[in-house]
């Protein structure tokens, strides 16, 4: 079992990891895991832990792991936003085929300006990209 455990154990936070080391080899045959830093994925920044001093490769490893964290959750926010696309197409779907009358009094006022948000929000910031595109050429 030792030999398939990590150097490093990352306690996934809301922005970042608490970062352990980890050592296989304790005498009553334990994992010991020891806090060794604190990453931060929203400024980047690594702060060891304690007065504890990290060596080149631990701040490889997390500069590693936060890189690919950010790339993980990157992927996925994107991947939410494409099934939100699925979410409205099958409300849609709902209100058009299923939703009685009673569904659809207590949702339309809340989707409808949810949809309008968005809608100005997506308009407002394709337009954006459209003026920078031309300004560029």
């Amino acid at each position: 079992m030792a030999g398939d455990l990590p150097e490093y154990y990352f306690r996934v936070r809301d922005n970042g990891a608490f970062v352990f080391r980890i050592d296989p080899d304790d005498r009553q045959r334990r994992i010991e895991m020891e806090q060794i830093a604190i990453a931060n994925l929203r400024n980047g920044e690594i702060r060891a832990h304690g007065d504890r001093k990290l060596t080149e490769a631990d701040e490889e490893a997390i500069r590693d792991w936060m890189t690919d964290r950010a790339e993980l959750l990157a992927a996925r926010e994107l991947d939410d936003i494409l099934r939100t696309v699925d979410h409205l197409n099958l409300t849609a779907q709902w209100a058009q085929s299923k939703a009685g009358d009673l569904q659809l009094e207590a949702v339309t006022d809340q989707l409808l300006m949810a949809m309008h948000d968005l809608r100005s929000v997506l308009v407002r910031r394709k337009a954006e990209r459209l003026m920078k595109e031309r300004r560029d050429e």
